[in-house]
């Protein structure tokens, strides 16, 4: 990662250390990124995914080195993002060597930089004599240090305590390989719009471009080279979406026909309701509680050349159809209830650091009671299908057996259930159950 030309590596350090620090505080990355500026924003982007990654070895060595941690949150937050990226640097060479896309600094030039942007804000004048010194005894000493800090399961794994348990008492065969892989960037997954392309076009309109690409699942490609979405041929054509290749299973496991009437449930931003469209003539509603991002649905049809379909959007709580519901059953319905988010770990790595131990309990019952209610809104011989971008059983196979004990009239149609990341495809974490009501 090159400095942006119009602000200098300090800056982007500093504003990379505000996103750490937001974090930190319990603010999602996401929020806080929107509210970069914007020729920042990749930069900053890029420097606080990589401290999120990195972050309980970078609190380990941390410890290791300061007696006592700064008090200031924007002083500690610049001192970890520091710790995270002169491990990059020097660990080029050695069995660490950071993955591709890492943001490499020469030692000596990170070390000038984090000073200068201490020096560019007035709270933070004070302890630059801190950052030199930490940053340049971690690297004499980072060999000692490593081997202190490593022993630690939250600096050795980069996640809680709590998550690294929790993920090897549901997954004893794979849990390493589940860590390991939320520590990779992501590919960039596009889904070509079936209404308006061929996978086969779209690959060919990609590589004429010069991007290299590769199929996955019925529709996706994989691009080898993540670009700028925008700068994608066919963005403002509606060619594509991006989708994981996990996401993008859903579409295919909901059994539908044309003119059914199908309800999308909890369906912001919009693209399984999009890929729904895509593969069939439905009467759809896209239900979701939050307004704003319920606007990003409407948006994301409009450019895929999809606001001509008979789509219904409506911002209501799905847990309560009497707010919504007009009393009409529905063919098909998919319930892509909200979770922890512990399978697209690798994709949104502060969710780690944000989620609590408690959080679990209270998404499963939210989830229960969003299912519960959506199944009274299904007709006989309908199918709802259950979806979460969760690898925490609790929210997934566990889920569906309390559900199935609590309603006779439902019946397991063939899903692949738990999606491992690492294990399948090039995908993240997910869970899908398929349940047809029987009478």
């Amino acid at each position: 990662m090159l400095p942006h030309p119009s602000a200098p590596l300090s800056a982007q350090l500093l504003a990379a250390a505000g996103a750490v620090r937001a974090v930190l505080s319990g603010q999602s990355l996401s929020d806080h990124l929107e509210q970069v500026p914007l020729p920042l924003r990749p930069a900053v982007q890029a420097l606080s995914f990589h401290a999120m990654r990195h972050l309980g070895y970078a609190r380990g060595a941390m410890l290791a080195l300061v007696p006592r941690e700064p008090g200031d949150p924007l002083v500690r937050a610049l001192l970890l993002l520091g710790l995270c990226l002169m491990e990059a640097s020097l660990a080029r060479t050695d069995d660490r060597a950071p993955g591709p896309g890492t943001p490499i600094y020469p030692p000596h030039t990170l070390v000038h930089q984090l000073v200068e942007a201490a020096a560019g804000e007035r709270r933070c004048r004070p302890a630059k004599g801190l950052l030199n010194a930490v940053l340049r005894r971690y690297a004499r000493e980072r060999t000692a240090v490593a081997a202190q800090v490593i022993a630690q399961p939250e600096a050795c794994w980069n996640h809680p305590e709590w998550w690294i348990s929790t993920i090897r008492e549901a997954w004893p065969d794979h849990w390493q390989d589940i860590l390991q892989a939320a520590q990779r960037p992501p590919p960039l997954a596009l889904r070509a719009n079936s209404r308006a392309v061929t996978r086969e076009a779209l690959q060919s309109h990609l590589r004429a471009a010069g991007l290299d690409c590769h199929a996955v699942g019925a529709e996706g490609l994989i691009l080898e080279s993540p670009q700028p979405v925008r700068d994608i041929p066919g963005y403002d054509l509606g060619w594509w979406s991006v989708q994981d290749p996990s996401a993008q299973r859903a579409g295919h496991l909901l059994p539908l026909a044309d003119g059914q009437r199908v309800l999308d449930a909890c369906a912001a931003p919009g693209g399984k309701t999009a890929h729904l469209l895509e593969r069939h003539s439905v009467r759809l509603t896209a239900l979701d509680s939050d307004a704003r991002r319920l606007a990003r649905v409407a948006d994301n049809l409009k450019r895929l050349r999809l606001e001509s379909a008979n789509v219904t959007l409506r911002c209501a709580d799905a847990a309560h159809p009497a707010d919504w519901w007009d009393g009409q059953p529905y063919d098909a319905i998919l319930a892509d209830v909200p979770c922890t988010a512990s399978g697209v770990v690798r994709r949104h790595p502060d969710i780690r650091w944000l989620r609590r131990p408690d959080d679990l309990a209270r998404t499963a019952a939210l989830q229960a009671g969003i299912v519960d209610a959506l199944w009274t809104t299904l007709a006989p011989g309908g199918h709802l299908l259950y979806s979460t971008c969760s690898i925490f059983p609790q929210e997934g196979e566990r889920q569906i057996q309390a559900f199935m004990r609590r309603h006779t009239d439902a019946g397991r149609r063939a899903a692949p259930g738990h999606i491992l990341p690492g294990h399948d495809q090039e995908g993240d974490g997910f869970f899908y159950a398929l349940i047809a009501k029987t009478r």
